[in-house]
């Protein structure tokens, strides 16, 4: 039986936890609170520390350092953000259901992630090619 259905969250070890992130992306982009909805927004402007062309983070080790408002997901966090995507491994063990066909885990393809379309790959631009004052006009809602 696969380790994320005989464990829980808190459970996991360290590499279990991360072998959990699909590698989607959506945690890096930025996010923005609709004033009169209170609902957060995505926008397709990610992290300076993104690859763009592997999804990745180019410092993930010393990203809270670099970034102290990334956001390192424990399984407390996982419980309480609504803002991760109903995709997201973490928030979907958390809810009691399983990982989704595409996951690495489940299909033994990094890429299939990309396949399925759950990646934000080639979605988005760097925070560092844009104006900040632009970032209201960058609110997307493709994924999910």
């Amino acid at each position: 039986m696969p380790f994320w259905k005989e464990k829980t969250l808190e459970e996991l070890t360290p590499e279990e936890w991360e072998a959990l992130c699909d590698g989607c992306g959506k945690c890096c982009l930025f996010k923005l609170i609709n004033k009169n909805t209170k609902k957060v927004e995505y926008t397709n402007v990610t992290c300076k520390y993104l690859n763009l062309d592997d999804i990745q983070c180019m410092h993930y080790a010393d990203r809270h350092t670099l970034v102290p408002d990334c956001v390192i997901l424990t399984p407390e966090l996982v419980r309480q953000f609504d803002w991760l995507p109903d995709t997201c491994a973490y928030k979907l063990l958390a809810q009691g259901k399983d990982l989704k066909w595409w996951h690495p885990l489940i299909s033994g393809d990094r890429k299939s992630v990309l396949m399925a379309g759950v990646s934000i790959k080639g979605k988005v631009v760097s925070e560092d090619d844009i104006d900040p004052n632009d970032l209201e006009d960058m609110i997307v809602n493709w994924f999910d």
